[in-house]
């Protein structure tokens, strides 16, 4: 079972759920979307953790924990999520996101690349066609429909410990990141995912995305939908792999 602590940083709790494996060359750290928690990344966590260290967290106000009096933006977030990686010793990551998550791991690593390797984004958002609420409700429920029961079933769960208040607060500074720019000011190589049904990250989106960093590469995974981490978690640490040992040689 994963080693869980509690992390205070400038008043906002963080969670982290770590998997140490003494001598593994590489260490992840990844990081859910907006509303959701460190249990839609569960299935990965265990796959990667069978060779690596891995790191999973949950963000302020997410996951059932403390929402902050404020609410950080993106660059705020990120900055946090840097000053967990140090106190937990975790050295150079593999920072891993999904849908916002995207957001806080590629601001991670243009903020500091002494602390992230390699970027992993899968289903960034915010897609140009969905930058406002009702765009992005639409996309969502569009998903709703081609994900599986229990992904919905824990989204749903996770909503609710989330609660609308902090969703709705964090929104828009989801909405307003222009992520393909941050993209490209990544000196870490850059790895888009998708699922192939996602109706929240589309192709030319992704495509996008990864046109702007200086070093990118776009996986697709046929036949799943927006959560592929969780519908497809082996095709995901296989891709990943892939693009890790690609780059290293």
């Amino acid at each position: 079972m994963p080693n869980v602590r509690l992390l205070d940083v400038d008043g906002r709790t963080f969670r982290v759920f770590s998997s140490e494996r003494p001598g593994a060359e590489t260490a992840f750290v990844l990081v859910h979307g907006i509303g959701i928690s460190h249990r839609l990344f569960s299935r990965l966590h265990g796959l990667l953790a069978e060779r690596h260290t891995v790191h999973t967290l949950d963000l302020p106000g997410f996951g059932g924990l403390p929402q902050p009096a404020d609410s950080p933006d993106v660059p705020a977030m990120a900055a946090g999520i840097a000053r967990v990686l140090e106190r937990i010793g975790a050295g150079r990551v593999v920072a891993v996101g999904d849908s916002m998550g995207t957001q806080w791991v590629i601001e991670l690593g243009a903020q500091r690349p002494d602390l992230v390797s390699h970027v992993v984004a899968i289903g960034p958002v915010a897609d140009e066609r969905h930058r406002t609420p009702l765009a992005q409700a639409t996309a969502l429920a569009a998903d709703t429909v081609r994900e599986p029961p229990d992904a919905n079933i824990r989204v749903l769960t996770e909503y609710t410990r989330c609660g609308p208040r902090w969703y709705f607060r964090q929104l828009p500074h989801m909405l307003s990141y222009r992520i393909e720019d941050r993209a490209a000011d990544l000196t870490q190589p850059l790895l888009v995912m998708r699922g192939g049904w996602d109706p929240i990250a589309g192709r030319e989106w992704c495509r996008r995305v990864r046109d702007s960093a200086p070093r990118g590469r776009l996986v697709e995974v046929p036949r799943h939908p927006h959560l592929v981490q969780h519908t497809a978690p082996r095709a995901v640490a296989a891709a990943t792999a892939s693009f890790l040992a690609g780059e290293d040689a």
